[in-house]
């Protein structure tokens, strides 16, 4: 019946893919929104908690493995809209604290961190890998505020 509804298998995959990212960027994205009672970094602390929670591992593995797979996969053009379509909401933030032009940097960091956890588990030093950026970007920076000791990882 699924198969009647959508064709093919690779159809019923790429649409369930889909869905998988709209509930991906709402919740991303609304973690990532620049809010007008708060700077910035602390925002981006908070979303990279939200990011590198354990409910948000499935994301991150089943994406990850995505955009691993070659060009000709179920979803052609999947690792530049994974990239660009997070550009606008900490564009947005990062004007918010005088730092324009540093979404990119941002978002690189973050990805990069994402993988680099992905790879080894150590949620400590990605934690404090991020940190420095949040400093970078505002000398009084917060940590990200992580409810369970940083010195775990997953």
């Amino acid at each position: 019946m699924l198969l009647y509804h959508f064709g093919t298998r690779d159809q019923l995959l790429l649409a369930i893919l889909r869905r998988a990212r709209q509930r991906h960027l709402a919740s991303f994205g609304d973690h990532l929104k620049s809010r007008p009672d708060e700077p910035y970094v602390v925002t981006l602390g908070r979303a990279w908690v939200a990011m590198t929670s354990p409910d948000a591992a499935p994301y991150l593995r089943m994406f990850g493995q995505l955009r691993e797979q070659s060009e000709r996969s179920l979803w052609p053009g999947f690792r530049r809209l994974a990239t660009t379509d997070w550009l606008a909401p900490i564009e947005t933030g990062v004007a918010s604290i005088d730092r324009p032009g540093s979404a990119t940097l941002v978002l690189a960091v973050i990805r990069g961190l994402m993988m680099d956890l992905d790879a080894t588990g150590d949620l400590a030093r990605a934690d404090a890998a991020f940190h420095q950026l949040l400093r970078a970007l505002d000398s009084g920076a917060p940590a990200p505020p992580r409810d369970v000791p940083s010195a775990q990882s997953r």
